[in-house]
């Protein structure tokens, strides 16, 4: 379940801000995908971009909040298709998967990208020994996170907007 659309209080300490910032950029993903079809999840609006679709930016997120905290920052084996030599893309290539599949996964990936985050001190240090961006403290993963999921979110706009004519922010 994504969370809500709500801003961290005011005053909230430093984790709190920074969680609940990207907790807020994650549920504006999910608001741009509410009552898409799978048709048009999956149909790219942007001639350049063939892979640019809503489908492929839900999975780029959810592989990237993979990357981000279970492999830079834990140090767990460099799976998944961001990881792909061969095949550039290869997290934003998901026709035929369900949109409401692609939101799921994306949930318990941030669930569990949430759990680390509760579980470590912000000035711990990334793990993976072959990546430099594993030198990166919790606290700039969290903020490139935010920034990853903020730009992400802004794309989203954009394609719902051409999709259907669907707009808003917060």
């Amino acid at each position: 379940m994504p969370p809500l659309r709500e801003r961290p209080p005011l005053t909230a300490d430093e984790r709190t801000a920074l969680v609940g910032w990207l907790d807020l950029q994650r549920s504006i993903v999910h608001w741009k995908c509410e009552g898409l079809s799978d048709e048009d999840a999956h149909r790219a609006v942007l001639p350049d971009s063939p892979l640019m679709t809503v489908a492929g930016l839900i999975s780029h997120l959810r592989w990237t909040e993979q990357c981000w905290f279970e492999v830079l920052f834990l140090g767990r084996p460099a799976t998944g298709p961001s990881f792909d030599e061969e095949v550039e893309d290869k997290d934003f290539m998901v026709e035929g998967v369900p949109l409401a599949q692609l939101l799921d996964e994306y949930d318990r990936q941030c669930a569990l990208s949430n759990e680390i985050v509760a579980a470590h001190s912000l000035d711990d240090v990334g793990k993976h020994p072959d990546f430099r961006s594993s030198g990166a403290n919790l606290r700039w993963m969290l903020i490139h996170m935010v920034e990853e999921t903020g730009r992400h979110a802004g794309q989203l706009d954009v394609i719902r907007e051409l999709l259907d004519g669907g707009k808003g922010y917060y």
